[in-house]
């Protein structure tokens, strides 16, 4: 039997995993590293694992291990990780649009395990997307850093420190990866990515990092969609 006959065999949600098998591969070394640096930080084995299970946010559970070492308050790091995750209302909307229509508790369930990455895979399949495939994308996304972080808290310590210091790197090139076929089929993909990087660049210099995201987003976003309804679309 043919690999596309075998592939269209498996139920959405398998596909789903296989399609977020990459994603679990890269988010390892960066679970591992958050619990390394928990542990460094002070949290116990329970904290940082509750931190993976209910926040779930990569980028933000780094800025928080930063908040908590320097004797920042509950509040200031609840507000400040709702500002650096604002982007995932987008995120959710966008792929609310590709997604088959569900009950809203099911609705709610997988936009929960929408990250960038899981946002990535998702809206890069072509036509409409079954709920099961973006829960099966999230599943394994999610088991994927919150057990790699459990673990980093126990073994991350044993590490050689230069590979300590370069392991996230791994989860900006697994991302690049993703957005790869975009940038290759839209120019307009690609000028938003490059603008909004530069707008980050510089309002990084005189904004807190949640801000300066938030702002080059928007108005890159903004920005190109202007160019595009004129009539000047980069495709």
């Amino acid at each position: 039997m043919s690999t596309t006959a075998l592939s269209n065999q498996r139920t959405p949600f398998a596909r789903g995993m296989i399609a977020g098998s990459s994603i679990a591969i890269g988010y390892l070394p960066a679970a591992l590293t958050f619990g390394l640096l928990a542990r460094s930080t002070g949290l116990s084995f329970l904290e940082t694992l509750a931190m993976s299970v209910f926040v779930y946010a990569g980028a933000a559970q780094y800025m928080a291990l930063t908040l908590i070492a320097m004797g920042t308050g509950a509040f200031e790091i609840i507000f400040t990780t709702f500002i650096v995750n604002i982007r995932h209302l987008l995120m959710s909307a966008s792929v609310r649009e590709r997604i088959e229509d569900d009950h809203p508790i099911i609705k709610a369930l997988y936009s929960f395990g929408i990250t960038d990455e899981v946002f990535a895979v998702t809206t890069t399949q072509e036509g409409h997307v079954r709920t099961g495939f973006v829960v099966g994308v999230a599943t394994i996304a999610y088991i994927s850093w919150v057990l790699n972080s459990g673990i980093g808290y126990f073994v991350g310590s044993i590490l050689p420190s230069t590979l300590q210091q370069s392991m996230g790197i791994a989860l900006y090139a697994m991302f690049i990866a993703l957005l790869m076929p975009s940038l290759k089929k839209h120019r307009k993909v690609l000028f938003l990515a490059l603008s909004a990087a530069i707008l980050n660049s510089l309002f990084s210099l005189f904004l807190p990092f949640g801000w300066s995201i938030i702002l080059a987003t928007l108005i890159a976003s903004a920005g190109m969609e202007w160019i595009y309804q004129k009539g000047g679309n980069p495709t």
